[in-house]
């Protein structure tokens, strides 16, 4: 179980990054969901040890992370959003360097380790291939197989899907899955639909504030009878917005579909439609929104 309490972070800027989040991650895949300035990254930095909040603390199964980071940096496993590696190198004497800088130091131990590693994440074949050759999916595989080294308890990933096509995204999402079976995996994302398909548990952050915690199915559920749909003419999409609470705006054959949040229905033309996820999301990113847009 991983525990953060009253997580708040400030930059030099006066950009305030976090305001006192509050999250308990159990074992498994934990969804992050937050657009782009949420707050997303910072805190997966800081849970990485790599930068010190302001206030508050992280504790992974009784280890205070912030208070031993030698020792957190033992436990976990990190991807970040981008990662560089050396394009003229293997990918198994790349994970081999990785392995050695983690302390695997004797050579029998770990060929095994990174032969293991490379076939987990599938890529056992194209070993002697060089980085620079991969595409984005397998550079994001080989990214996953040097945050494994060590066995760790936490595995942090930050965006891992931007900008691969649907079958590396399925198959990077499918190792994911294997390995949360056994070990904390934070999944930070925008895309609402990779957390509805993995995540038994997430949090929704916007404006450095946790949102939104729990099961997606329950709050899903919450919205059930709620949820509206209606095509509308690009001309009246302004009216709607002013006159309801408008969910989301998707072209749809070049007309503007809307969902919009009603208790009752919102009128003529509107059908009732089964929430997901996404609403969910929009809906939460509206409320936070609410405030800065009144004043």
């Amino acid at each position: 179980m991983l525990q953060i309490r009253s997580l708040s972070k400030t930059y030099a800027n006066g950009v305030h990054a976090l305001k006192g989040i509050d999250l308990d991650i159990p074992r498994g895949m934990f969804g992050l969901l937050g657009p782009n300035g949420a707050g997303k990254s910072t805190l997966m930095r800081t849970i990485a040890t790599l930068q010190d909040p302001d206030t508050g603390n992280i504790v992974l199964d009784g280890l205070d992370m912030l208070a031993d980071k030698t020792a957190a940096r033992r436990t976990l496993g990190y991807l970040p959003q981008e990662f560089g590696v050396y394009p003229k190198v293997s990918a198994e004497d790349m994970l081999d360097h990785f392995a050695v800088l983690k302390g695997v130091t004797a050579r029998g131990e770990r060929k095994e380790l990174v032969q293991a590693l490379l076939q987990q994440v599938n890529l056992w074949e194209v070993r002697k291939r060089k980085l620079g050759t991969f595409s984005g999916g397998m550079r994001q595989r080989f990214g996953i197989a040097q945050a494994l080294i060590g066995q760790p308890s936490l595995i942090i990933v930050d965006e891992p899907t931007a900008g691969l096509d649907p079958a590396e995204r399925n198959r990077f999402l499918n190792l994911l899955a294997e390995i949360g079976e056994n070990t904390v995996v934070i999944l930070s994302t925008h895309i609402v639909e990779d957390v509805t398909d993995l995540c038994p548990r997430f949090a929704i952050i916007a404006t450095g504030q946790v949102r939104l915690s729990g099961e997606p199915h329950e709050a899903i559920r919450a919205l059930d009878g709620r949820v509206w749909r209606k095509t509308v003419d690009k001309a009246e999409l302004a009216a709607h917005e002013q006159a309801h609470s408008v969910l989301s705006t998707r072209l749809v054959a070049g007309q503007p579909v809307i969902h919009v949040l009603s208790d009752s229905t919102p009128g003529d033309g509107f059908a009732p439609i089964a929430a997901d996820l996404e609403d969910v999301y929009f809906g939460e990113l509206r409320k936070a929104a609410a405030p800065a847009t009144e004043a």
